[in-house]
């Protein structure tokens, strides 16, 4: 597939970022962002984004392997054989290509979807704020800066009793907050 100038917020998804080298083989640790292992243990043509890079290069995953005690991936890149030239692939962004996004169940969602997406109180229809992180936890929290305060943010479970609508087509989400969750917020800060 050739991308002649890619734009690296449109036609990229980020999936992890090279933490450091892994033993003296040439292989990194990667730590993921994305819930798909295979783009971490499936051979096949990735893409690493140098740290101040403006073009990623393309590279061949050779293979991969998930460290559960440290939460991230072992990975081998064909042409990579030693400690150093892993090294030197410290904090690279793996990407692959937007349009290589898994198939997703009725009630998942790819985080750049969710992102920027307005959030409304679903019984008053008020504007709550704006997404702005999904961070991962046992189950993911959706970071919201509030409208109209937008140093102030609010962290929103991401389950079905409290978020019952994502409506990507309309880009928006209504949420069914317990009480505290976001007056708390507001007067407590």
């Amino acid at each position: 597939m050739a991308m002649n100038s890619p734009n690296i917020e449109a036609d990229w998804l980020v999936v992890g970022r090279v933490v450091g080298a892994q033993g003296l083989n040439g292989e990194v640790r990667i730590y993921p962002d994305s819930d798909f292992p295979q783009r971490f243990t499936e051979p096949g043509e990735r893409w690493l984004l140098s740290a101040g890079a403006t073009q990623p290069t393309a590279v061949q995953l050779v293979s991969g392997r998930y460290m559960s005690n440290k939460g991230l991936y072992v990975v081998k890149f064909a042409g990579i054989s030693n400690r150093d030239q892993a090294e030197a692939l410290r904090d690279s962004e793996l990407l692959v290509p937007e349009s290589d996004r898994p198939p997703l169940e009725d009630d998942e969602f790819h985080v750049p979807d969710l992102l920027g997406l307005e959030v409304f109180d679903q019984a008053t229809q008020t504007l709550v704020g704006t997404v702005t992180n999904v961070v991962p936890a046992g189950n993911d929290l959706l970071e919201v800066t509030l409208a109209g305060e937008p140093a102030k943010t609010v962290l929103i479970p991401f389950v079905m009793a409290i978020v019952p609508v994502v409506d990507l087509a309309q880009r928006r989400i209504e949420i069914t907050p317990p009480v505290g969750l976001i007056e708390e917020r507001r007067d407590g800060e």
